[in-house]
């Protein structure tokens, strides 16, 4: 049989402070993120914007270790899913080999194709680590995956998996790091709040199903929080369109005026650990809640939690079926 490649594609970081400046230019190049004026503008935009932001952005990963490791951490469940997938091949199961392509920043999604096709992977899974989809998110990077295949001039098949905000086994995974999490409180009861990554509004209007699919997720783990207070809010927004709301400042905000002291984040659209938890919430957010008189603490990410790892897995061979 032959062996099928699996393509896990994620956002990407800079993995030093050098790389922070060419990261930003590629990440605000893109426009299905957001449009930067007339098309041929795009470009000479997107310069202006990392410049300005470069010396900020770097400050916070200095404040992370120096990078960003997405990477390392994607690559780490590339390995595990690999293994996972691979203790199948004598009960006649094809093997597989996992790839990781990231949208911005190195590896890319192109590199991943190249070496993928070098090695004779012809049939493809393309599994993105967004669980919720969006057309700035897992639509980008199926588009650039797109674009990358098509260069080849031999046959290539790509199966996508398009979303999956309430596999079993994800929330599975979810929920046993949430009881972690309220465990830490010693008894006390949290607030909990599920903090998503923050999007335009204007992708919701034309149809994007980015807000459905996080409640979609927040439903499915309703029966572990059940007799927690909850709360959805949105996180990383930047620049002057109108974004989702609230904020996950506005409820912090909200909460201690109302005289919570104990909250508990979920970091509902991120799998791993990167800026917008390590630095966003595990510093920003802590500090931001601290001087309000709430702790703050955060549920761990999934990373390599083998329940997650045996998801991914479950979403590959449902989607060969």
């Amino acid at each position: 049989m032959e062996t099928i490649g699996v393509l896990l594609l994620n956002l990407g970081g800079p993995d030093t402070l050098e790389a922070v400046r060419p990261f930003l230019y590629n990440l605000f190049s893109d426009r299905l993120i957001i449009k930067l004026g007339p098309p041929f503008m795009q470009k000479p935009i997107a310069a202006m914007i990392a410049a300005t932001r470069a010396e900020k952005s770097r400050s916070m990963y200095a404040q992370i270790g120096g990078g960003s490791p997405l990477s390392r951490i994607t690559t780490a469940q590339a390995e595990a899913l690999s293994n996972c997938l691979n203790e199948d091949v004598s009960n006649n199961q094809p093997p597989f080999a996992v790839f990781t392509g990231m949208r911005y920043w190195a590896p890319y999604i192109e590199d991943a194709v190249k070496t993928a096709c070098d090695a004779g992977i012809r049939e493809f899974v393309a599994l993105s680590l967004y669980p919720h989809y969006s057309l700035a998110t897992t639509g980008s990077s199926y588009a650039e995956l797109e674009r990358a295949l098509s260069k080849k001039k031999y046959p290539v098949h790509c199966r996508y998996i398009r979303s999956w905000p309430d596999n079993a086994l994800y929330i599975a995974a979810l929920s046993e790091l949430i009881n972690e999490g309220i465990a830490g409180f010693e008894g006390r009861r949290p607030h909990i709040i599920f903090s998503a990554h923050a999007l335009p509004e204007y992708f919701i209007t034309q149809g994007d199903p980015y807000v459905a699919e996080i409640n979609k997720t927040i439903d499915a783990l309703m029966p572990t929080v059940k007799d927690y207070e909850t709360h959805l809010s949105y996180q990383s927004r930047s620049g002057p369109v109108k974004w989702l709301a609230p904020s996950t400042e506005a409820t912090i905000e909200t909460l201690a005026s109302s005289g919570v002291r104990d909250t508990l984040i979920v970091p509902i659209s991120f799998v791993s650990d990167h800026i917008e938890t390590l630095y966003e919430i595990d510093i920003y957010y802590k500090d931001f809640a601290l001087k309000r008189g709430i702790i703050l603490k955060r549920v761990k990410s999934l990373n390599t939690h083998p329940v997650f790892i045996q998801a991914l897995k479950a979403l590959i061979l449902e989607e060969l079926k």
